[in-house]
Protein backbone atom coordinates (compact mmCIF):
# COMPACT_ATOMS: atom_id res chain seq x y z
CA UNK A 1 0.00 0.00 0.00
CA UNK A 2 1.24 3.46 -0.84
CA UNK A 3 1.43 6.25 1.66
CA UNK A 4 -0.45 9.49 0.86
CA UNK A 5 2.75 11.41 0.12
CA UNK A 6 3.81 8.70 -2.34
CA UNK A 7 0.51 8.98 -4.22
CA UNK A 8 0.81 12.78 -4.44
CA UNK A 9 4.37 12.62 -5.73
CA UNK A 10 3.95 9.83 -8.26
CA UNK A 11 4.65 10.63 -11.88
CA UNK A 12 1.62 11.78 -13.90
CA UNK A 13 0.36 9.71 -16.81
CA UNK A 14 2.64 10.25 -19.74
CA UNK A 15 0.03 10.59 -22.47
CA UNK A 16 -3.70 10.92 -21.95
CA UNK A 17 -6.76 12.19 -23.77
CA UNK A 18 -5.85 15.93 -23.63
CA UNK A 19 -2.42 15.29 -25.12
CA UNK A 20 -3.87 12.87 -27.67
CA UNK A 21 -6.49 15.36 -28.82
CA UNK A 22 -3.90 18.12 -29.09
CA UNK A 23 -1.48 16.04 -31.15
CA UNK A 24 -4.26 14.58 -33.31
CA UNK A 25 -5.38 18.13 -34.13
CA UNK A 26 -1.82 19.13 -35.02
CA UNK A 27 -1.35 16.11 -37.34
CA UNK A 28 -4.72 16.72 -39.00
CA UNK A 29 -3.93 20.41 -39.45
CA UNK A 30 -0.57 19.65 -41.10
CA UNK A 31 -2.29 17.17 -43.42
CA UNK A 32 -5.05 19.63 -44.31
CA UNK A 33 -2.56 22.46 -44.89
CA UNK A 34 -0.59 20.34 -47.35
CA UNK A 35 -3.76 19.31 -49.18
CA UNK A 36 -5.04 22.88 -49.32
CA UNK A 37 -1.74 23.93 -50.91
CA UNK A 38 -2.09 21.21 -53.55
CA UNK A 39 -5.77 21.85 -54.35
CA UNK A 40 -5.94 25.64 -54.05
CA UNK A 41 -2.52 27.21 -53.64
CA UNK A 42 -0.01 25.59 -55.96
CA UNK A 43 -1.88 25.48 -59.25
CA UNK A 44 -1.75 21.70 -59.63
CA UNK A 45 -3.79 20.06 -62.36
CA UNK A 46 -5.33 16.71 -61.52
CA UNK A 47 -3.18 13.80 -62.68
CA UNK A 48 -0.24 15.94 -63.83
CA UNK A 49 3.02 14.90 -62.11
CA UNK A 50 5.46 17.51 -60.83
CA UNK A 51 8.97 16.17 -60.22
CA UNK A 52 10.29 17.09 -56.78
CA UNK A 53 13.19 14.62 -56.47
CA UNK A 54 14.36 11.80 -58.76
CA UNK A 55 12.15 9.37 -56.79
CA UNK A 56 9.34 11.74 -55.72
CA UNK A 57 6.59 13.49 -57.68
CA UNK A 58 3.61 15.49 -56.48
CA UNK A 59 0.64 14.25 -58.50
CA UNK A 60 -2.75 15.57 -57.40
CA UNK A 61 -5.53 12.98 -57.58
CA UNK A 62 -8.95 12.49 -55.99
CA UNK A 63 -9.34 9.19 -54.17
CA UNK A 64 -13.00 8.36 -53.50
CA UNK A 65 -12.09 4.99 -51.99
CA UNK A 66 -9.45 3.80 -49.57
CA UNK A 67 -5.89 2.55 -50.02
CA UNK A 68 -5.02 0.91 -53.33
CA UNK A 69 -8.30 2.06 -54.88
CA UNK A 70 -10.51 -0.22 -52.77
CA UNK A 71 -14.17 0.90 -52.66
CA UNK A 72 -13.34 3.28 -55.50
CA UNK A 73 -16.70 2.98 -57.23
CA UNK A 74 -18.93 2.90 -54.17
CA UNK A 75 -20.29 6.44 -54.65
CA UNK A 76 -22.08 8.31 -51.86
CA UNK A 77 -22.78 5.10 -49.96
CA UNK A 78 -19.05 4.40 -49.70
CA UNK A 79 -18.32 8.01 -48.83
CA UNK A 80 -20.69 8.02 -45.88
CA UNK A 81 -19.75 4.51 -44.78
CA UNK A 82 -16.06 5.43 -44.76
CA UNK A 83 -16.83 8.71 -42.98
CA UNK A 84 -18.77 6.88 -40.29
CA UNK A 85 -15.97 4.36 -39.86
CA UNK A 86 -13.47 7.21 -39.54
CA UNK A 87 -15.54 8.83 -36.78
CA UNK A 88 -15.71 5.51 -34.92
CA UNK A 89 -11.98 4.94 -35.37
CA UNK A 90 -11.09 8.41 -34.09
CA UNK A 91 -13.31 7.85 -31.05
CA UNK A 92 -11.72 4.46 -30.41
CA UNK A 93 -8.16 5.84 -30.63
CA UNK A 94 -8.99 8.59 -28.17
CA UNK A 95 -10.77 6.12 -25.87
CA UNK A 96 -7.62 3.99 -25.85
CA UNK A 97 -5.84 6.93 -24.20
CA UNK A 98 -8.25 7.05 -21.25
CA UNK A 99 -5.92 5.13 -18.96
CA UNK A 100 -2.82 7.03 -20.06
CA UNK A 101 -0.11 5.57 -22.19
CA UNK A 102 3.59 5.77 -22.72
CA UNK A 103 4.66 8.61 -24.95
CA UNK A 104 5.29 6.21 -27.85
CA UNK A 105 1.91 4.47 -27.75
CA UNK A 106 0.09 7.71 -27.03
CA UNK A 107 1.70 9.36 -30.03
CA UNK A 108 0.77 6.35 -32.16
CA UNK A 109 -2.91 6.77 -31.23
CA UNK A 110 -2.68 10.52 -31.86
CA UNK A 111 -1.13 9.88 -35.29
CA UNK A 112 -3.89 7.37 -36.10
CA UNK A 113 -6.60 9.79 -35.00
CA UNK A 114 -4.98 12.74 -36.80
CA UNK A 115 -4.60 10.77 -40.03
CA UNK A 116 -8.18 9.53 -39.86
CA UNK A 117 -9.41 13.06 -39.13
CA UNK A 118 -7.42 14.54 -42.03
CA UNK A 119 -8.94 12.10 -44.51
CA UNK A 120 -12.40 12.45 -42.92
CA UNK A 121 -12.33 16.21 -43.50
CA UNK A 122 -11.57 15.58 -47.18
CA UNK A 123 -14.47 13.15 -47.54
CA UNK A 124 -16.88 15.58 -45.92
CA UNK A 125 -15.68 18.67 -47.86
CA UNK A 126 -14.87 17.20 -51.24
CA UNK A 127 -16.47 13.76 -51.33
CA UNK A 128 -13.03 12.20 -51.89
CA UNK A 129 -9.58 12.24 -50.32
CA UNK A 130 -6.83 14.44 -51.76
CA UNK A 131 -3.72 12.37 -52.53
CA UNK A 132 -0.56 13.83 -54.03
CA UNK A 133 2.67 12.12 -52.91
CA UNK A 134 3.97 9.72 -55.56
CA UNK A 135 7.09 7.65 -54.85
CA UNK A 136 8.77 5.80 -57.69
CA UNK A 137 12.00 4.10 -58.65
CA UNK A 138 13.25 2.55 -61.86
CA UNK A 139 9.83 2.59 -63.51
CA UNK A 140 7.98 1.21 -60.46
CA UNK A 141 5.42 3.55 -58.92
CA UNK A 142 3.95 3.19 -55.45
CA UNK A 143 0.36 4.28 -54.94
CA UNK A 144 -0.29 8.01 -54.53
CA UNK A 145 -0.88 9.00 -50.91
CA UNK A 146 -1.00 11.99 -48.55
CA UNK A 147 0.38 13.06 -45.17
CA UNK A 148 -2.55 11.48 -43.31
CA UNK A 149 -1.45 8.15 -44.78
CA UNK A 150 2.10 8.85 -43.60
CA UNK A 151 0.80 9.53 -40.07
CA UNK A 152 -1.13 6.26 -40.07
CA UNK A 153 1.91 4.32 -41.32
CA UNK A 154 4.14 5.91 -38.67
CA UNK A 155 1.57 4.98 -36.02
CA UNK A 156 1.61 1.34 -37.09
CA UNK A 157 5.43 1.37 -36.97
CA UNK A 158 5.36 2.84 -33.45
CA UNK A 159 2.85 0.23 -32.27
CA UNK A 160 4.95 -2.57 -33.77
CA UNK A 161 8.05 -1.15 -32.11
CA UNK A 162 6.19 -1.10 -28.81
CA UNK A 163 5.31 -4.78 -29.24
CA UNK A 164 8.99 -5.58 -29.76
CA UNK A 165 10.47 -3.17 -27.20
CA UNK A 166 7.75 -1.94 -24.82
CA UNK A 167 8.29 1.25 -22.84
CA UNK A 168 7.63 1.22 -19.11
CA UNK A 169 4.72 3.21 -17.74
CA UNK A 170 5.11 5.08 -14.45
CA UNK A 171 3.95 3.16 -11.37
Amino acid sequence: MRLPWQIMTQAPKLFGIPQGLSWAAIWAALDQTSKWAIVHGAGFVEGEPHAILPFLDFTFIWNPGISYGLLDGSGDTGRWLLSGLAVLAIGYFMWMLKAGETARVGMAYALLAGGALGNLVDRLWYGAVVDFVSLHWDGYYWYVFNLADVWISLAVALLLLDLIRPQKTPD
